[in-house]
This record gives structure tokens, sequence and C-alpha cells, in this order.
């Protein structure tokens, strides 16, 4: 038997069905985990961005236009949440903190992952500007084309495309620095 599309659920959902709210939970809660960890640098801050986001998306539920795409819309609103705690967290320090629980979680929940640079690039990661590294793992991490992006974050494709340009040609300066200082 197939598991049910996310516009069946969407839809049983509206209808009533508060259960099926669970398994949308289910099919997205690694996924958002993994992007908000990498946000943010924090899995208990993330846990609970992706706490709300989900909250959020319950109640907004009959104003998702696309109920088969309720991932993109997900993580939209998830994208949102991400950018509100960076911004607020920010105001009260001006350090970003990584934490080793997050970047091992990070890591398990994508295990080709070369455990050796696990920390370099979390590291790397967190020196990004915001919106490099928001564009960055949505490209290369969620494995999102342009025009699903363009559609979480409300930026045009083309400003996408740079910024994932500039961060990859970031990413490269950092790791270039970190073996350097390493060797």
């Amino acid at each position: 038997m197939t598991a049910p599309d996310d516009a069946e659920l969407v839809r049983r959902v509206l209808a009533g069905e508060v259960e099926a709210y669970g398994a949308l939970v289910e099919r997205y809660r690694p996924r958002c985990a993994r992007f908000a960890v990498h946000m943010l640098g924090d899995t208990a801050d993330a846990e609970e961005v992706v706490q709300e986001a989900f909250v959020r998306a319950y109640r907004a539920l009959p104003r998702c236009r696309q109920p088969d795409r309720f991932g993109a819309w997900l993580l939209r609103i998830l994208a949102n949440r991400c950018r509100t705690a960076r911004a607020s967290r920010s105001r009260r320090e001006r350090l970003v903190l990584l934490d080793d629980g997050a970047v091992g979680m990070a890591a398990v929940a994508h295990p080709e992952d070369r455990s050796a640079w696990r920390e370099e690039i979390a590291v790397a990661l967190a020196r990004l500007a915001p919106e490099q590294r928001e564009a960055f793992l949505l490209k290369h991490v969620e494995e999102l084309d342009y025009g699903e992006m363009a559609e979480i974050t409300g930026a045009g494709v083309s400003a996408l495309k740079m910024r994932v340009k500039r961060a990859c040609e970031r990413l490269r300066e950092l790791l270039q620095e970190s073996d350097v200082r390493g060797s």
C-alpha cells in the first residue's frame, strides 16, 4: 500500500482528520530539522523553530493554495521562522555559537558527509552571510531547484543563483583558510 501524497493528507486534515497531520509531520520533520540546525547552528533553537513552523503550518493549512506542494510551503514557513529566530538571537548576541550536538545531528542526517570535515564545514557555514547560507543549504543540502527556492525565500531566481555562487566561493575560501591553519 502506498502512502497518501501531501494533497490527500492536507485534504484529510481539513476534513477534520487531525491525525493525518501527524503523517505530514513525520514525513517532513527530518528535512526541517536538518535545515533549521544548519541555519541556526544550535539544536535547541532548531527544534523550537521546527515546532513553531509545524504549529503555524497547521493553523494556516486552510490557506495552503497548493496542497500538493505542502513541503515547499512548509519550508517557506520554516525559513521565515529561522530568519526571525536568527534576528532576535543576533540582537541578544553578536557572535555565532556552534553546538557540537547540532553539528552531530546534521551529520547524522546526511551520512555521506565526511566526518573529518564536518566541524570545519559547520564553522564555515556559520560564517556565511545568512542569505548565502540559506541559499546554499536550500540548493546543495535540500537539493531544491531555483524555482522552489524562490517560492520559499521570496527572492528572485537570479538573486538566488548569485547567493549560491557567492556562498560556494566564500566556503571555498574559508575551508582553504582552515586547511592552511590546520597544516
